[in-house]
């Protein structure tokens, strides 16, 4: 098994206070899907935003990052379980689990090593729900900027991106996909908090250690400019959902 690649350690609380929040009819769906709902594997949990609302569903939800600094920062909330451990090594007991949801990290993952693992841990009627979510929607103008600003990183975001970029379209996947409907995140926030959220991206991380600058303040000047009011007035900010899902055994 090769090493860990670890993009987001470093800067984990801000991955925890800056990125959005699923919403729960995506969660709510998921349940209905599940023959049984006693135990979600939320793997590559991060700060543990789609774990805490998994356990509204979910008798007992176990999530897991191979990054302890994530899991240090992770949302505490009764019925979650938090644990460091690699997507491919859950440590979880075979066929114990009703619900495995991977939410914005399975391009990260060695597919074929979890997809095994996967196979191992899922009970009869398993729901696998791989989902991304990509750039952002608040306007024409600021979307414009954005995507400027996207490609200038290019030499700096890890090829796994490609398969963001792509909606997952051609992630690997060795199991007969079941469809799911649209859903999205959306949230509503002011210029600073979006600025911090694209702190979070890993090619942002990247360019300021290998240049010693960082490019968000000229690109919070250009954003000030198109925002469509005062910078501390909120936007409503939306991602389109992407997934790969499928039923087990």
């Amino acid at each position: 098994m090769t090493a860990f690649k670890d993009h987001f350690s470093g800067h984990a609380r801000a991955y925890t206070l800056y990125r959005p929040t699923y919403p729960d009819r995506m969660f709510a769906h998921l349940a209905s899907l599940c023959a049984r709902r006693g135990h979600a594997w939320d793997c590559g949990t991060g700060g543990g935003q789609a774990a805490i609302r998994l356990a509204a569903y979910f008798e007992r939800v176990t999530a897991t990052d191979a990054a302890a600094a994530q899991i240090e920062q992770a949302v505490a909330r009764e019925g979650v379980t938090y644990a460091v451990a690699p997507a491919e090594a859950s440590g979880l007991p075979d066929a114990s689990v009703d619900l495995i949801n991977v939410a914005q990290a399975a391009h990260w993952f060695q597919h074929d090593a979890f997809y095994d693992e996967v196979r191992r841990v899922a009970a009869p009627g398993c729901i696998l729900a791989l989902s991304c979510y990509g750039l952002f929607q608040v306007s024409d103008a600021v979307d414009a900027v954005v995507s400027s600003f996207y490609a200038e990183m290019g030499p700096w975001w890890p090829p796994e991106r490609d398969h963001i970029d792509t909606g997952y379209a051609g992630l690997p996947f060795p199991f007969p996909a079941i469809e799911m409907p649209s859903f999205h995140l959306e949230a509503t926030w002011d210029l600073d908090h979006l600025i911090g959220y694209l702190g979070t991206w890993s090619a942002v991380q990247r360019y300021m250690k290998d240049r010693g600058e960082d490019p968000l303040p000229y690109l919070a000047e250009a954003l000030a400019r198109v925002w469509g009011g005062k910078p501390t007035e909120a936007q409503t900010v939306r991602w389109p959902i992407h997934f790969k899902a499928a039923r087990l055994g």
